[in-house]
């Protein structure tokens, strides 16, 4: 019997466990940082009590383990009203792609080192403007499943299944390293994330809703 006992000696349900989403940069502290922090408070408006069940986090292939966002990427992200107080940089470990439930790179070198780490990932591992493609070619698609999880990793099933079609160049996926670069190369990756990680981060928040939606018609008294 999965559960814990309450104070009334009833065994409550598990939780479920959430959807994870890991992104991964070069040292973890521009572009994946921003889009962990930049994703959670998103979630964290759109979901509400419910933000626990879509989990972002973020690792480095080469971290600078243990440091702070980078100065420059945490005053960009200030600028969408979100802080990068807290943050600190880890290094990518195999065990975290393999317990993501969508992997989401800034290159595809990046893309490549995580598939080295865990190559059962590949279905699920894709650059973030990748994803982004992938996605804007399945609008119509209503993805099945029991929960929000499962509906959820029917839409990734449906862009890895997707991918082979498409045709892009580097230039196309990758979100270019603004370390070392003046402001305007963090203002630059800071856009492309927000353009293109929210719009994901939204369809499976709308999944997440449909669930919502459907347990509220489901329990909602038939009509005298």
């Amino acid at each position: 019997m999965s559960g814990a006992l309450t104070d009334t000696g009833q065994v409550s349900a598990a939780p479920a466990d959430p959807f994870r989403v890991l992104v991964v940069c070069t040292g973890n502290i521009c572009r994946s940082a921003f889009a962990e922090r930049l994703g959670r408070a998103w979630i964290g408006e759109a979901l509400g009590d419910d933000a626990s069940e879509l989990v972002v986090e973020s690792a480095g292939t080469r971290a600078v383990v243990g440091s702070a966002m980078h100065p420059d990427s945490a005053l960009v992200l200030r600028g969408y009203g979100v802080e990068a107080d807290g943050f600190r940089a880890r290094q990518l470990a195999e065990e975290h792609p393999a317990q993501a439930d969508l992997v989401l790179t800034m290159t595809r070198a990046h893309r490549n080192q995580v598939l080295g780490l865990a190559p059962r990932a590949l279905a699920r591992t894709f650059t973030l403007r990748e994803a982004a493609a992938l996605l804007s070619a399945l609008d119509d698609l209503e993805p099945e499943g029991d929960d929000f999880v499962a509906r959820a990793r029917a839409l990734v099933r449906a862009m890895a299944d997707a991918r082979p079609g498409r045709s892009a160049t580097r230039t196309d996926d990758d979100v270019w390293d603004p370390i070392n670069q003046p402001i305007e190369a963090h203002e630059e990756a800071g856009e492309l994330i927000v353009e293109t990680f929210l719009p994901l981060l939204r369809r499976l928040a709308d999944l997440r809703s449909a669930e919502a939606c459907g347990t509220a018609a489901a329990e909602e008294p038939a009509a005298r």
